[in-house]
C-alpha cells in the first residue's frame, strides 16, 4: 500500500490544471479553469478545474476528483499506475510496501524505462516517415479502404526491406535498449562466438501499440504479401506485456464514452478499418487470448463490453476464453455480450459487404453473457436424459464458481436449473457456490452512521475543506463531541485523526482522495465543497474555535441539568457544580480574550 503521506505530498506537488490540461482544452474563467467535460457529451462547458482546491468538478454529470482520480477515470489506469504516472512527472519515487529497492536504484530503473520509451518513439517516427515513400504499402492500405487521415490517426508506418535500417535512426546501433525494447534481434553463432544484430521488423506495415498515456510501447507488423507470419508482434519487454495491453484503446477512449460501449475485435486491421467506417470504439487483443487484466481495463472505460469473434471454431474457442476471463468481473451493473459473425466474415469485411447499419444491428443483437454461458455448457449435451443434464451441470460448475454472488449469477442458476430439471437452491448447494443467493432470507438491517446535520455538519464540512484545522482539536475538544451522540462523535474523531495525519500542509485534494478511498460517506460533502468559492482559512479557524467552545458550554449546561435532576445531596452536587462553573468561566474568558484580539 502506498503511504497516505506520500499521496498528500504528491498532490501538493502536482498541478491539476497541468494534469487535466494534457487531455482537456481549458480556458481561464475567474478563479477556475473551464472546459468541455471529457466524461459526457456537451456543447457548452460545465467542467471546472480549481487550482486552489486542486479538484475538478462537472456541473453537468457530477464527475469530480483529484489529479489521481482524473487519470483513473479518463485513462482507465489503476490507482497505483495513476500515482506512478504523476510521481514520474514531478521526479518522485513511489514507495511500495515491502519494497527493498533503494531510492537511488529505483530512480535508475525509472531512467532506464524512459530510455526504452524514447527508443520506441524514435523508431515510430522513423517508420511513419518511411510509409510516405512506400508505394506498395500505401497501395495496400488504400486497397483496404484506409485514408491517409486514419493512417495518421493511428500512427501507421512501414518497415522497409534491409537488415539494419534502424542504424540510421540510432547512432549507437549496439545499444542495449534496442534489444531490450524488441526493436532488434541479436543472433549468436552456435559456438557462441560471433553475434549479429539485425532489425526485427522488415517489409511490414507497422501498427504502433500505445499505453494509456499514449506512449509507444510495442509494434505489430503485417506483411504485404503472403509471407509468414502474417503478423509479427514485439516480444514481451519491460514496457510491454500483451496480456495487459489492448490495441487502439488510447485512440478509442473518447469514442467509447460517446458510444456507451467498447467493441473488442481480434486484429489490428479490424480496429483501424472499423474506425474508418464509423466505429472508432473498437479495440483488439494483441495476438493472445483475452485475459482478466484486459477485462478489468475495459470495464474501467465503460459499463458495456461487446466481444466480436468469427463464427468458426477458432472464433468460438476465443469467445470461450473471453467468457472465462470475464466471469470474475461480472456484476449486475455491467453488460457483456458476444457477437458472432458469419464464418466468411471478420468485422472489416462484414461492414464492407453489408454496410454500417447492418453491422450496428449485429452489435445491438449480440448474445448476452448469460445466454452464451448456458449455450456453451448445454449446447452439445442431450438434455432429455439424466446423463446429458448431469454433464451440462458438470461443465457449468467451474464457470458459476468463478462468478461473485450477484443477481445475474442467480438468473443464470435459474436458467440452468430449468434446463436440467433442478431447482436453483439444489444447484447452489451442489456447486458449493459462495454466499448462495437463491435461498430466501431477510434483508440485513441497515448499517451506517446517521447523516450529519446542523452544527455537526458545518464542522465536518470545514474539516474536510481545511484538513490542517484538525491540528487545533485537542482531547478536550474531542470529548465535547459526545454532545452530538456516540456515532457522530466517533465520525468526528476519525475525521480529526485522518486530518491530523496529513500534517500542517495537508490539502483538500489529498484529504478528499483519502476519504473517497474509504467509501462514499463524504462524497456529497466533497461535491458541495467543490462547487462553492474557496473559504478563508483564518476566518473558518476562528469560527471552529467558537463552535467547539459553544459545544463545550452546551455540554456543561446539559450536565448541570442532569446533575440537579439526579436527586443527589447538596454535598455531592457541590463539588461537581464548582468544577462545571469554573470551566464555564474559563470558556467565557477565552471568548472575551479572543474578541479583544480581533
Amino acid at each position: 500500500m502506498i503511504p497516505q503521506s506520500f499521496i498528500s505530498d504528491l498532490l501538493n506537488r502536482v498541478d491539476i490544471v497541468d494534469v487535466v490540461g494534457r487531455y482537456v482544452q481549458l480556458k481561464k474563467g475567474g478563479a477556475n479553469f473551464m472546459g468541455l467535460c471529457p466524461f459526457h457529451s456537451e456543447k457548452s462547458p460545465s467542467f471546472t478545474v480549481s487550482p486552489t482546491k486542486q479538484f475538478y468538478h462537472c456541473f453537468g454529470c457530477g464527475a469530480h476528483g483529484t489529479s489521481i482520480g482524473f487519470l483513473i477515470e479518463y485513462s482507465g489506469m489503476g490507482f497505483v499506475d495513476a500515482v506512478k504516472d504523476l510521481a514520474q512527472n514531478v521526479g518522485m519515487v513511489v514507495p511500495e510496501q515491502d519494497d527493498k529497492i533503494p531510492p537511488a536504484q529505483r530512480a535508475q530503473m525509472q531512467a532506464h524505462s524512459m530510455a526504452l520509451t524514447e527508443a520506441m518513439t524514435h523508431a515510430c517516427d522513423f517508420y511513419r516517415g518511411q510509409l510516405r515513400g512506400a508505394a506498395g504499402a500505401i497501395a495496400y492500405l488504400k486497397n483496404r479502404g484506409l485514408t491517409g487521415e486514419i493512417a495518421a490517426r493511428f500512427g501507421l508506418g512501414f518497415a522497409p526491406s534491409g537488415w539494419d535500417n534502424l542504424r540510421s535512426v540510432f547512432p549507437d546501433y549496439e545499444a542495449v535498449v534496442l534489444a531490450e525494447s524488441g526493436l532488434v534481434i541479436d543472433k549468436v553463432d552456435e559456438d557462441g562466438g560471433n553475434r549479429k544484430r539485425y532489425d526485427r521488423f522488415r517489409e511490414r506495415i507497422m501498427f504502433p501499440i500505445k499505453n494509456t498515456k499514449g506512449q509507444v510501447i510495442a509494434f505489430g507488423g503485417r506483411v504485404l504479401d503472403h509471407g509468414e507470419p502474417k503478423y509479427l508482434n514485439s516480444p514481451e519487454t519491460p514496457l510491454f506485456s500483451k496480456g495487459f495491453e489492448l490495441y487502439g484503446l488510447f485512440e478509442a477512449r473518447q469514442a467509447i464514452r460517446d458510444a456507451g460501449y467498447v467493441l473488442v475485435t481480434e486484429g489490428y486491421m479490424d480496429v483501424v478499418a472499423l474506425a474508418q467506417m464509423g466505429f472508432p470504439q473498437a479495440v483488439a487483443t494483441l495476438g493472445t487470448a483475452c485475459t482478466t487484466n484486459h477485462v478489468q481495463k475495459l470495464l474501467r472505460q465503460t459499463d458495456t463490453v461487446i466481444f466480436s469473434f468469427d463464427g468458426d471454431k477458432a472464433g468460438r474457442r476465443a469467445a470461450r476464453r473471453a467468457l472465462e476471463a470475464c466471469l470474475p468481473h461480472v456484476s449486475d451493473n455491467k453488460t457483456i455480450k458476444f457477437l458472432f459473425l458469419p464464418t466468411e466474415h471478420d468485422p472489416d469485411s462484414y461492414v464492407r459487404a453489408n454496410g454500417a447499419e447492418a453491422f450496428e444491428q449485429e452489435i445491438h443483437d449480440a448474445m448476452p453473457l448469460s445466454q452464451f454461458l448456458l449455450k456453451e455448457v448445454c449446447g452439445e449435451h442431450d438434455l432429455n436424459g439424466p446423463e446429458g443434464r448431469a454433464r451440462a451441470q458438470f461443465d457449468a460448475k467451474p464457470l458459476l464458481q468463478a462468478m461473485t454472488p450477484s443477481s445475474l449469477r442467480l438468473q443464470i442458476v435459474r436458467g440452468l436449473a430449468q434446463l436440467t430439471q433442478s431447482s436453483p437452491s439444489e444447484i447452489e448447494v451442489l456447486f458449493e457456490l459462495a454466499k448462495p443467493v437463491a435461498v430466501a432470507r431477510k434483508a440485513p438491517p441497515r448499517s451506517g452512521r446517521p447523516v450529519p446535520v446542523g452544527l455537526e455538519l458545518q464542522i465536518v464540512r470545514h474539516l474536510v475543506a481545511h484538513p490542517p484545522l484538525a491540528l487545533d482539536i485537542d482531547e478536550a475538544a474531542l470529548a465535547s463531541f459526545a454532545y452530538f451522540g456516540a456515532e457522530p462523535a466517533e465520525r468526528l474523531a476519525q475525521l480529526v485523526a485522518a486530518g491530523q495525519s496529513l500534517g500542517q500542509h495537508g490539502g483538500f485534494a489529498a484529504f478528499a482522495q483519502h476519504l473517497k478511498s474509504q467509501g462514499a460517506e463524504y462524497d456529497e460533502i466533497i461535491s458541495e465543497i467543490v462547487k462553492e468559492p474557496e473559504s478563508d482559512f483564518d476566518a473558518v479557524r476562528l469560527w471552529l474555535k467558537g463552535a467547539i467552545r459553544q459545544i463545550k458550554m452546551d455540554a456543561l449546561k446539559q450536565e448541570l441539568s442532569q446533575l440537579f435532576a439526579a436527586g443527589l445531596s447538596s454535598d455531592e452536587i457541590g463539588v461537581r457544580y464548582r468544577e462545571i462553573t469554573s470551566q464555564q468561566d474559563q470558556l467565557l474568558r477565552e471568548a472575551e480574550a479572543e474578541l479583544a484580539n480581533r
